[in-house]
This record gives structure tokens, C-alpha cells and sequence, in this order.
């Protein structure tokens, strides 16, 4: 077993090398080539041809083939303050990290073996596109503190991440008991006040009739995404979705080079239950739908999963992180569609002085009109 998993572990650097001088090559979002600047040979990165996705099944994989994954070797440094686990450019001797802007120490580097990404989402949004949304972002925020936007101006303070993900394929069949509501109306004498005289009217009051019902719901599912990572918000990295899934490419370092890339913490097995609860939304809608009804109350569920398959995959964001008056705010770009989703301070001298100039302006006409 031993010699089997050493077989299949492959070393990788985040950098590729010309195919004919050697020299380091930089992936530029959207290129189907990396055309070295040195000697100017076209280095190919992507298939010639359309791919077919290829999924892992997931219980054959829990329980006998985990441990013959095709595996890489990466070497990382951990984030002491956030806990992010990522890559390192080239010759890096000092950076931040790029979730929470804290100082990474790289003497703390590590050597660990992770499951190979068997697909990656290439970068579409080049580097300028994305400072440009960046700062044009900064300079649309209202009430934000002064020296904020200094962040504007600073290019490293955004970087290209690849972040990992599963995804998830599953058929489920959930049996359920709950309760049915119509609504039915009656005619309902009511005293009412008009104009200080008691008068009485009728009126049409709303009723439920509940009825008992319970039966069996199938869905499918495809590429439910679940961010392998605790180094985002969940709520963060959703609202980036949707993700062009049919652009996935086999995973190239070709398409990592010049990048980092963070290493996954959630595990295949426990990324399965996240996804669950994704499904159960689906899961829930359907059942109140085969309820029908007006209004339904939903009991109990029991769901079956069948034909899970997963694959492990590689999606690019921009992040910017920085830090003020101790909070960890970030600024997440989605490097295929250009997507963002920013979190901002708020300068409070800024609205207190909006507020006493806005009441001073409504106190001003008062008085004059008054007057």
C-alpha cells in the first residue's frame, strides 16, 4: 500500500517552466497558452479538445479508496491569527495573509500531502479589471473613513486565490408526514365604530382546515459546491455563485502559476453533510409542493441519498483583506464573471456630522417659514 501511494504522489510548486528555456511562466487570466517572454514559445495549458467531467464515487471512495487518491505534495504556511492554510509565490521571504492581512511568519512553512484537485476554474478577470472594481468600489462607499481608500491605491493588496471546493452529485428519495391547511371563509357579524355611532357589519373571516398527508419526493442534484475551507464566511462565498461549471479544465500548474492557492481543511466525508444541508432547502420545497394546499406543515422527513459522486476542484476569487481599528474586513472578487461582495467600516465622526448638518437644515427652515 505503501508503495502504491508513494507512486501516485506528485510534487507541485504553484510555478511552471518553459518547455524550451526553462524560464518561469505566469498564467495570464483567459489565455489558452503561456507564450514565454524569454525565447517565445507557446506552452499549451488547455485541452484541445472538449472535456468530459469526470466524478468520484463517493462511498467506494470512504470506504476503500481513500487512501489511493492520487495525492500532491505542497508546501505551505498557516495563518497564525485566522488559521488559512495557503501557497506561497516563488521566492517569497516576507507577505500578509490574504483573509485576514496579518503578518505571516515563513520560517513556519510546512510540507503536508493533500488529496490532487482533479479539476480547476481558470482565472477570467485579469489583475486591472479587478483593482478597477476594487477601486472603484472604495470610492463609491459613503461614510467611510478617510484614510480607507489609501487601499485603493495599493495592487498587492489584492491577490488571485484559488480557493477549494467539493462538489457534490446525489439522487434523493425523502418520505414525509406532515399536514395540509386550506383556507375556507365565513360570514361573521362585527360592531364597529363609524364616525361615533355602533353599527354592526359583516365581514369575511379566514379559516384553515387542516388535513393530514404524507408520501415520497425524488430530486436530483448536480455540483452542489461546498467550500472546503474555514477561511471564508459560508454566506461570503455563496453570494459569488454561480460558478460556469462546463468551463472546468483537468487540473494544469499551468493555470496555478503566479497564483496562490488555498489548501483544503474540510474533508471529503464532512464536506458531504454541508452539502446536506444545501439539499434540504430543494428537499423541503419539494415536499411542500407535493403537499399543496395553501399553507403546509412539514413533520417528519427521512431521506434517502443514492449515486453520490463528488470531485475535488479549484474556483479563483480576488481577495483583498485589511484590518482597521482591529476588525478584519475583505473584499472578495469572483475571477470568472467579476461578481464582488465587499465588507466596509463606517466612519461614525462622518454620519455625525451628516446628521447635526441635516438637522441644523431642517431646523433653519423650520424657523424661517416658521418666522
Amino acid at each position: 500500500m505503501e508503495e502504491k501511494f508513494v507512486d501516485k504522489t506528485n510534487d507541485i510548486s504553484h510555478q511552471l517552466n518553459c518547455k524550451d528555456c526553462g524560464a518561469l511562466l505566469l498564467y495570464s487570466p483567459g489565455a489558452q497558452k503561456l507564450a514565454c517572454k524569454y525565447c517565445g514559445a507557446q506552452n499549451d495549458i488547455l485541452p484541445k479538445e472538449k472535456i468530459e467531467v469526470k466524478e468520484t464515487d463517493y462511498n467506494d471512495f470512504i470506504n476503500n479508496k481513500i487512501q489511493q487518491e492520487e495525492k500532491q505534495i505542497i508546501s505551505t504556511v498557516k495563518c497564525n491569527n485566522c488559521g488559512a492554510s495557503t501557497t506561497l509565490k516563488p521566492n517569497i521571504t516576507s507577505d500578509n495573509c490574504a483573509f485576514c492581512a496579518s503578518p505571516l511568519v515563513i520560517q513556519n512553512g510546512t510540507t503536508s500531502t493533500i488529496i490532487k484537485p482533479s479539476y480547476v476554474l481558470p482565472f477570467k478577470v485579469d489583475s486591472n479589471t479587478a483593482h478597477l472594481g476594487f477601486t472603484n468600489w472604495l470610492n463609491a462607499l459613503w461614510f467611510a473613513p478617510n484614510d480607507l481608500k489609501k487601499y485603493a491605491s495599493l495592487n498587492e493588496k489584492l491577490k488571485g486565490m484559488y480557493m477549494p471546493y467539493w462538489t457534490y452529485d446525489a439522487k434523493t428519495t425523502t418520505q414525509y408526514q406532515g399536514e395540509r391547511g386550506d383556507y375556507y371563509y365565513t360570514t361573521e357579524q362585527r360592531q364597529v365604530t363609524v364616525n361615533g355611532k355602533t353599527e354592526m357589519r359583516s365581514e369575511q373571516v379566514r379559516h384553515t382546515r387542516w388535513s393530514y398527508k404524507n408520501g415520497t419526493v425524488v430530486n436530483t442534484f448536480d455540483d452542489v459546491s461546498v467550500l472546503a475551507s474555514h477561511s471564508l464566511p459560508d454566506e461570503t462565498t455563496r453570494s459569488l455563485e454561480p460558478w460556469d461549471f462546463n468551463n472546468l479544465a483537468p487540473y494544469n500548474e499551468g493555470f496555478i502559476s503566479g497564483f496562490q492557492t488555498e489548501c483544503y481543511q474540510v474533508e471529503v466525508k464532512d464536506g458531504f453533510e454541508t452539502a446536506k444541508k444545501v439539499m434540504s432547502t430543494k428537499i423541503e420545497t419539494s415536499v411542500r409542493q407535493d403537499i399543496a394546499g395553501d399553507e403546509q406543515r412539514i413533520g417528519n422527513l427521512n431521506t434517502d441519498y443514492n449515486a453520490i459522486t463528488f470531485k475535488h476542484i479549484l474556483l479563483p476569487i480576488w481577495i483583498s483583506a485589511y484590518q482597521y481599528n482591529g476588525k478584519v474586513y475583505r473584499f472578495i472578487i469572483n475571477g470568472r464573471t467579476g461578481k464582488l461582495e465587499g465588507e466596509r467600516p463606517f466612519s461614525w465622526i462622518k454620519i455625525a456630522l451628516t446628521i447635526a448638518v441635516v438637522v441644523a437644515i431642517i431646523g433653519g427652515l423650520f424657523y424661517y417659514f416658521g418666522g
